[in-house]
């Protein structure tokens, strides 16, 4: 039998944030549980790597204002490498509607303490990015410090820290039960029993099945979301920064020396989809030609297409804290899409959490377990 102060199931971003921020604070216990031969199989590795503070909910501009700056000295603070590049994210307004939106967001952002969001004109988008088809572009609201990470390198990042101190990674494992016993864990996996007095479900889209194991009934379900990068093109500048189409949600940001194109399909239902589904080609390259013309000429390659999946909750928030009904059991689940972009404050919330049983990042109990039996759902508009 081994013995943890933590165990973490999942070795994706989340699960690596926390053992990082666990170790950080002292906690070298710690043991995560990862069920594939490599790192980063689940969500992490399909993500699209978009980072923003640019949020409606003050909770989730909490959480960004803690992520990004964390990520801008990543590499100074662990010595490993996140590529965090910040170009940006420009929202495009096609109406009084989104705009009247984007204002109220731009309020609450700067007055959490937001520095680098600015309101744009229409003219000012136009000018810009004269590729970009302007014609009914109202306005926006762009944020310097928004931009992109490499999830994959931030993930082995944390995780390699937490391992060279002390921390434990266990690959290729899967946990098969979960049992309160006299106040602590016994957690089966196929590798080795281990005994713990706290346990952590970082295990994504799959979030509910571990739950389960635990007699826990968890609101977490798969939701696929498909990408599709170019190949090589060079006429549209790759100093862009993600440019978000309101009008329909069509998204797209320089990816090495192509384009990366996403957007988030209606019609799309929640099930363990990971296929790439060849229809959404031709759906989001028509998206992508009506708003920047010059893509009309872009070449793609569906099989370097790629699906993944979002772990949606009923209020599109995640779900951070002790469960109610089984204590040591730690939630950091639901992401609905913000896993990568708040893995870091993810990180430093459980660890607080876990360690003191309170946090001052957020006002926790907003993201606690209990709000959907309370009905304290959140409102976020703005899913990508």
């Amino acid at each position: 039998m081994h013995t943890a102060d933590v165990v973490i199931v999942g070795g994706g971003i989340v699960g690596s944030s926390i053992a990082y921020h666990l170790v950080a604070a002292g906690r070298t216990n710690v043991l995560v549980i990862e069920r594939e031969t490599a790192q980063g199989k689940g969500s992490t590795g399909k993500s699209m790597g978009g980072v923003r503070a640019q949020f409606s909910t003050p909770v989730n501009i909490q959480m960004s204002l803690y992520s990004i700056p964390f990520y801008a000295s990543f590499e100074e603070r662990l010595g490993y490498p996140c590529d965090y590049r910040p170009q940006g994210y420009l929202f495009c307004a096609t109406n009084d509607k989104h705009m009247a939106y984007l204002r109220a967001n731009y309020e609450k952002q700067l007055a959490m303490g937001l520095k680098n969001v600015r309101l744009v004109a229409g003219d000012e988008i136009r000018g810009m990015f004269p590729l970009l088809r302007g014609d009914d572009i109202v306005g926006g609201s762009f944020c310097s410090t928004d931009g992109f990470v490499d999830p994959n390198s931030a993930m082995v990042g944390f995780m390699t820290w937490a391992v060279d101190h002390g921390a434990t990674l266990w690959k290729n494992a899967t946990v098969t039960a979960i049992t309160l016993r006299a106040g602590s864990f016994e957690v089966a996996t196929t590798r080795d029993m281990v005994s713990t007095p706290a346990v952590v479900n970082c295990a994504g889209p799959w979030a509910a099945e571990v739950a389960a194991l635990a007699g826990i009934e968890l609101p977490v379900e798969p939701l696929r979301r498909m990408l599709v990068p170019t190949e090589p093109f060079d006429q549209f500048p790759h100093t862009a920064p993600m440019i978000i189409d309101m009008s329909n949600g069509f998204h797209f940001r320089p990816e090495s020396r192509g384009f990366l194109f996403a957007w988030n399909d209606p019609q799309e239902t929640p099930g363990y989809k990971t296929d790439f589904d060849p229809a959404f080609t031709e759906k989001i390259l028509t998206r992508a030609a009506d708003r920047v013309p010059v893509f009309e000429n872009v070449a793609v390659n569906p099989k370097r297409a790629w699906a993944g999946l979002y772990e949606m909750t009923p209020d599109h928030h995640p779900i951070l804290g002790e469960s109610p009904e089984v204590p040591g059991f730690f939630f950091a689940n639901g992401f609905s899409g913000h896993g990568v972009m708040h893995a870091p404050a993810t990180g430093k919330i459980l660890s607080d959490l876990i360690l003191t049983g309170k946090t001052d990042l957020i006002d926790a109990d907003l993201l606690n377990f209990a709000r959907f039996a309370e009905a304290r759902m959140i409102h976020e508009t703005a899913m990508l």
